[in-house]
């Protein structure tokens, strides 16, 4: 059985991140990024970050709002987002942008193998796996995939005045390690949570319709966000992500 502490913190943290993203999406429809796209990214992000996306959006978040870019742009300045953020945080951002399109596609992924379990079927449970959740992991990936080059497709295709095609390449050039990197940390986790924490340690399995799983879910998306991190950094370095 569930510790009431793990129980009561689960919902906490899960409470929490909801509250911060709606308080998010509520500040940018006031103030819209100038990025349409990190409209979305921010608030998701704050479903597992919490209150360090809170700060990050209050600190540069705000800096890459539509009103200031364009009043930078009026003066012939550089915009705020660019010119007073650091590097480190630039990288940083680049890997919550991939996080967010990885996050919503998990998501999807997981409630979709709960509804319908033929598909975990479709992708190997009973068959290759006897444990579901190597099964949903591909379909994770295949989501994820799927979202985290439309966020960067969103992205790079403005920013370079590409072609529908170029842009969908240069998206997945950008995204495919990312993704990988933050799926690799994200899984890595979870099989701990799984494995150890809850089979072992508190002798049941986690399940996806509990408050538990999608708090594992939280940690396990900080931790793809630390194994993404080096990946962003060299792509960025190497002008195949946009800095933002």
């Amino acid at each position: 059985m569930v510790p009431a502490w793990l129980h009561i913190l689960a919902i906490a943290a899960l409470v929490l991140g909801a509250v911060i993203a709606i308080g998010i999406a509520v500040d940018e429809f006031r103030h819209p990024q100038h990025m349409a796209i990190m409209n979305v990214v921010w608030p998701v992000t704050a479903l597992f970050g919490t209150v360090i996306t809170l700060w990050g959006y209050r600190r540069f978040g705000r800096l890459a709002t539509r009103a200031r870019v364009m009043a930078a742009k009026d003066k012939g300045e550089d915009p705020p987002h660019m010119r007073d953020t650091p590097f480190a945080v630039k990288v940083a951002k680049g890997a919550a942008h991939c996080g967010s399109g990885c996050t919503l596609g998990d998501i999807a992924a997981e409630w979709l193998a709960v509804a319908a379990p033929a598909v975990a079927i479709w992708f190997g449970w009973q068959g290759l796996f006897a444990e579901k959740m190597f099964a949903v992991w591909i379909l994770d990936y295949i989501f994820a995939f799927f979202l985290g080059v439309m966020f960067q497709y969103f992205t790079i295709k403005p920013m370079r005045d590409l072609s529908v095609g170029q842009g969908l390449i240069q998206a997945v050039k950008a995204d495919a390690l990312s993704l990988t990197a933050w799926q690799v940390g994200m899984y890595g986790f979870m099989a701990v949570a799984q494995f150890l924490i809850f089979r072992q340690w508190i002798g049941m399995r986690l399940e996806v319709a509990t408050p538990e799983f999608w708090f594992m879910m939280q940690i396990a998306m900080l931790v793809g966000f630390l194994t993404s991190y080096p990946a962003n950094w060299w792509l960025l370095k190497r002008g195949v992500k946009e800095r933002m």
